[in-house]
This record gives structure tokens, C-alpha cells and sequence, in this order.
């Protein structure tokens, strides 16, 4: 488990480019996927695993 909490709202960068998190829900196995806002407006949904938070 990652020492990292994502929160609605927080800035993170995926594979696609830079956006927001909106949405966190509970997969059918247990996991966890983020749903991710970006500049166009575009929603696409992430493992913990691709997102790295924004620093600064």
C-alpha cells in the first residue's frame, strides 16, 4: 500500500497529461480506481499506480 492518498480535488499527472481527481471508486476485487478530470473536460479512470500527485 502507497503512502499517498488521493483526494477528490488533488492535482495528479497520468500517462495522458495533467488533471484532477473527481471521482474514487471501489472495483468488484477491492481496488480502488480515480477518476481523473482533464483541461478538456475528458474523465478517464486510473489505478493508484499511474498517478503521481503535482508537486508545488
Amino acid at each position: 500500500m502507497s503512502s499517498t492518498i488521493f483526494t477528490p480535488g488533488a492535482e495528479v499527472v497520468t500517462a495522458r497529461g495533467r488533471g484532477t481527481i473527481i471521482d474514487v471508486r471501489a472495483t468488484p476485487s477491492g481496488k480502488f480506481v480515480f477518476g481523473v478530470e482533464d483541461a478538456e473536460g475528458e474523465v478517464n479512470y486510473f489505478t493508484e499506480q499511474a498517478l503521481r500527485l503535482v508537486q508545488g
